[in-house]
């Protein structure tokens, strides 16, 4: 599988971190210019978002949640003809919204990871829209092992988790402290 990643910050570059140890078809692409530094760091490539688009199979939203409807606007069209799966990481978004965004049914992964993933101690929840069937959650479940341990819950409890695991390790670094 070709991954590809539209956004590389804290989010996106934690997961392509896990993930590089596991795959190195990986393309990154971030309109900051962290593709390039993340992309030598990582050993895998870079290129702008209508490539990854056009050419990976599994495609990582990690871009902000208010800028996620103009950054897949102009790649409609490309996802409609490769049919990726999507991931999204976007705080706040849900399934039905993202697919708005894309302007086409596909099948799509809606996750809240954090930030102990880039060391594959993550605890990531997760939930699917209708297409995504169990052989394509059961690839993509083992391709993400490295990012720490998955757990399924109901698109309705994803932001009230997210709270708890996005937070409790910055807590837990405070308490220590």
């Amino acid at each position: 599988m070709k991954y590809g990643f539209i956004g590389c910050g804290n989010m996106g570059g934690a997961i392509a971190r896990a993930l590089s140890n596991s795959t190195k078809d990986i393309t990154l692409s971030d309109i900051s210019g962290k593709d390039k530094i993340l992309a030598a760091e990582l050993g895998v490539s870079h290129a702008d978002n209508a490539f990854v688009a056009a050419n990976c199979d599994r495609i990582f939203l990690a871009v902000k949640p208010h800028l996620m409807k103009g950054a897949l606007a102009p790649l409609q069209e490309a996802l409609a003809q490769k049919k990726p799966l999507l991931i999204t990481m976007a705080a706040g978004l849900e399934i039905r919204q993202i697919e708005e965004f894309v302007g086409t049914r596909l099948p799509i992964i809606r996750i809240m990871p954090n930030t102990p993933t880039a060391i594959g101690k993550g605890v990531i929840q997760y939930c699917c829209n209708d297409l995504v069937d169990e052989a394509i959650l059961a690839d993509w479940l083992a391709d993400m092992v490295p990012c720490g341990l998955l757990d399924n819950l109901d698109e309705s409890l994803i932001d009230a988790a997210s709270a708890l695991s996005g937070s409790g390790p910055a807590y837990m670094y405070v308490f220590l402290e």
